[in-house]
């Protein structure tokens, strides 16, 4: 796969990581250093859903499956973007946004809904994020499609003092087709190349709701 293009979706993690409000904020410390132990090693303490993550159905439904208990083909496939970068602040993706690229979905495909909110990411503007609206969630599994992405900190409205939110819908839908999404994407715009495919492999945690993944796109055959 040499001179193949790699883009890398991933939100670097550090102290300085934005996590949703309420959530484990990531912690490093030194553990060993070369000069006292020969090594240096760190001690990561940080939530299941810091930075770009993928949600397993467990994450909302206790009866759901585990990461583990998922096939690793929900996490690579090819991807195919939707347009959202038209909406403002907690605004609905709807089945309009959809048309474009329905014939295009099926199974094992990853769908990547770009709205461009990343760029309002380290701000409290983030959590003011478009969010995908229900019915175009129910379009998309219909179609077959079993994973989604977004450029946001959650496929749902984010609640707060003003907005409730709904209840997290769109999480429930996934969850009950044993699905996955991916939140906290970034960079989205520079996947400018044909037929690209998606890797959103996690850590291989055991009897999760979800992990952090170095999320990748690629192109070439």
């Amino acid at each position: 796969m040499i001179g193949v293009p790699v883009v890398d979706l991933s939100v670097p993690l550090n102290e300085r990581t934005q996590t949703f409000p309420g959530d484990p904020t990531l912690r490093l410390t030194p553990h060993s250093i070369v000069a006292e132990n020969g090594f240096n090693l760190l001690e990561v303490r940080m939530g299941s859903h810091t930075g770009t993550h993928v949600d397993a159905p467990y994450h909302v439904a206790d009866d759901g499956p585990t990461l583990d208990r998922l096939p690793l083909s929900r996490f690579v496939g090819p991807a195919v973007l939707v347009d959202a970068t038209d909406l403002g602040a907690r605004d609905r993706i709807l089945p309009a946004h959809l048309e474009g690229v329905l014939p295009r979905l099926g199974p094992g495909v990853i769908v990547l809904l770009h709205t461009g909110w990343s760029r309002h990411r380290d701000t409290p503007a983030y959590f003011e994020h478009p969010f995908l609206d229900a019915t175009a969630c129910r379009l998309l599994l219909d179609a077959g499609v079993r994973t989604i992405g977004i450029d946001a900190p959650s496929h749902d409205e984010s609640p707060d003092g003003t907005h409730p939110g709904e209840g997290y819908p769109v999480h429930h839908l996934v969850a009950d087709a044993q699905g996955v999404l991916c939140e906290n994407l970034t960079n989205l715009a520079s996947i400018d190349f044909p037929d690209p495919t998606v890797s959103l492999l996690p850590i291989a945690l055991t009897g999760t709701d979800g992990a952090p993944v170095r999320a990748v796109a690629f192109g070439g055959r």
